[in-house]
């Protein structure tokens, strides 16, 4: 199963990373990461979630995971020294603390980290794999489905309702479909009222259970 980093290294080394560097605030669809840059820090992600995104040639762009509350983005490339493999991108508004890459190697060697997050990472490649699987064979609901379900079970929301601020086209880029396509879709769940368009964009998810189940019987 997987888990987040602050499960990984625990709460005391969570609280103390953190505070290696300032609290910070960064609004939905802002860049909180860039494909190709260096590795000159590592994100603590304190609350909100971010998507994981890879960038083709063409700039085709595909969704490799969702990351919530309680993980450490960008820190691969900060311990092979490479650049960074994906673009991250926060998905609602996200505090984050951003620790400089000479300071977070420091905090890894003092208290023996390399080996846990080494294999955390191999954890998180095994989770992309799968996703790009999904996205290369499962019909556009069930893309559609499971990548909301991504967001709703990431999202910083207490509530039973939760608003995903992403766009239709944002959407379809995410799973590698049409505009159209998304909009097909969604016109099913909109209908039955487990979806609605949130004051201020975005859509409201009401019964993402509901929503998988119905993306299995699709088409």
């Amino acid at each position: 199963m997987y888990q987040s980093h602050v499960s990984v290294i625990g709460e005391r080394l969570w609280s103390q990373l953190r505070d290696l560097a300032p609290e910070r605030v960064r609004p939905a669809r802002s860049v909180l990461l860039r494909q190709g840059d260096p590795g000159t820090h590592v994100i603590v992600l304190v609350s909100g979630s971010a998507l994981v995104m890879l960038t083709g040639p063409s700039g085709e762009r595909t969704l490799l995971a969702v990351r919530g509350a309680g993980e450490l983005l960008g820190e691969l490339a900060v311990l092979d020294d490479q650049p960074r493999t994906a673009t991250v991108i926060a998905a609602e508004t996200c505090r984050i603390h951003i620790v400089p890459a000479i300071l977070f190697l420091a905090f890894v060697e003092e208290h023996g980290l390399l080996s846990c997050l080494l294999r955390h990472a191999i954890a998180r490649v095994r989770e992309s794999e799968a996703v790009r699987l999904e996205l290369a064979t499962a019909s556009v609901p069930l893309r559609l489905a499971s990548a909301l379900s991504r967001l709703v079970k990431a999202a910083s929301a207490s509530t039973s309702e939760v608003v995903v601020r992403l766009t239709q086209t944002e959407l379809s880029q995410m799973i590698g479909a049409s505009r159209n396509a998304v909009g097909t879709a969604l016109k099913p769940w909109r209908e039955q009222g487990w979806v609605a368009t949130a004051s201020g964009g975005g859509l409201l998810i009401r019964n993402m259970r509901a929503i998988q189940s119905q993306a299995q019987v699709q088409p």
